[in-house]
């Protein structure tokens, strides 16, 4: 999608603070986090939702990744996963560390 901003980190036309990447999907740090370690999951390929991408299980699979690595650096109480997808219309898991 043009003007699709995660469609342009996905590509690389915009950077982004990776801390994640495979074939299918990458994950960086979030540039405005409720919480240090406050990272995105998105695919590189544009899909509206998350449920519409084909490997849903291997998204959150990812998605789990990215939350262990979160857990064992920084220890917070939990790990949330969060995929409302209503301000920017690229499908996105928000992977946010929550602390006491």
């Amino acid at each position: 999608m043009k003007d699709c901003i995660f469609c342009k980190i996905a590509k690389g036309e915009l950077p982004c603070f990776k801390v994640y990447e495979d074939k299918d999907f990458l994950g960086f740090l979030d540039i405005n986090p409720t919480n240090p370690g406050q990272s995105l999951l998105i695919p590189k390929k544009h899909y509206r939702w998350a449920d519409d991408i084909p490997n849903f299980g291997a998204y959150f699979e990812a998605a789990k990744k990215i939350g262990l690595a979160i857990k064992k650096a920084l220890k917070p109480m939990a790990v949330c996963y969060v995929t409302l997808g209503f301000q920017i219309h690229h499908a996105h898991i928000r992977i946010m560390p929550r602390f006491e």
